[in-house]
C-alpha cells in the first residue's frame, strides 16, 4: 500500500512541475499583476531610501537589506503610470532580475497564487508598445485577469546600466 502512495505521490510532484507554476500577485494603480515566485527573494516594507542624484526618475535610489546595498525601482514611474505616495500597503519587493538583486515598489501585495499552465493566455497582439517586451501573458481567473510580467526585462539596457553604476558607487 506504501508503494502506491509513494507512487502517487510522486505523480503528483511531476504533474505539478509540468502543468503548474506559483505567482506572487501585486496591485499597481487599478492593474493587478503576477512575477514567478521564484524570482521574489522577499517582501519587505517601505523604509528610508536614499535618493541618488542623476538617476531616471523611477529609480528610487537605495535601502541597505541586512548589510546589502539594493537599488529600488518605482514600478509605477516605471510602467508610466502616475506618482503617488505610498500607503500602509505599499511594499517592496526584492526580486532577482538577470543575476542581481533589486527592489521593486508596487502599491500592495496579493496573494501567491498556483496556476495551471493553461490558465495563461498569450497577450493579444492589440497590446503594443511600451510594456509589450515584458508582457508575457495574461492569466485567466474566476473574476479577473492577472497580467503575467516577465521580471527579467522589466529593466532593459539602459536601467541596468543606471542599477550597476548606482551599485558602483553605493
Amino acid at each position: 500500500m506504501s508503494t502506491t502512495h509513494e507512487t502517487l505521490v510522486q505523480e503528483t510532484h511531476r504533474h505539478e512541475g509540468i502543468g503548474t507554476m506559483q505567482l506572487v500577485s501585486f496591485r499597481l494603480a487599478q492593474e493587478e499583476y503576477g512575477v514567478e515566485i521564484t524570482k521574489v527573494q522577499e517582501i519587505i516594507l517601505m523604509g528610508e531610501i536614499t535618493r541618488v542624484p542623476q538617476t531616471p526618475e523611477y529609480i528610487k535610489g537605495l535601502i541597505n537589506l541586512r548589510s546589502t546595498v539594493i537599488p529600488i525601482v518605482d514600478l509605477r514611474l516605471r510602467f508610466g503610470l502616475d506618482r503617488q505616495e505610498p500607503t500602509d500597503e505599499t511594499r517592496i519587493m526584492v526580486v532577482n532580475v538577470g543575476g542581481k538583486t533589486i527592489g521593486i515598489i508596487v502599491d500592495a501585495v496579493s496573494e501567491v497564487l498556483r496556476i495551471s499552465k493553461d490558465q495563461i493566455a498569450p497577450p493579444p497582439p492589440t497590446v503594443a508598445g511600451l510594456g509589450r517586451e515584458y508582457l508575457t501573458g495574461l492569466v485567466k481567473l474566476e473574476n479577473r485577469l492577472l497580467i503575467l510580467l516577465d521580471i527579467d526585462k522589466i529593466l532593459g539596457e539602459q536601467e541596468t546600466t543606471a542599477v550597476e553604476s548606482l551599485l558602483g558607487a553605493a
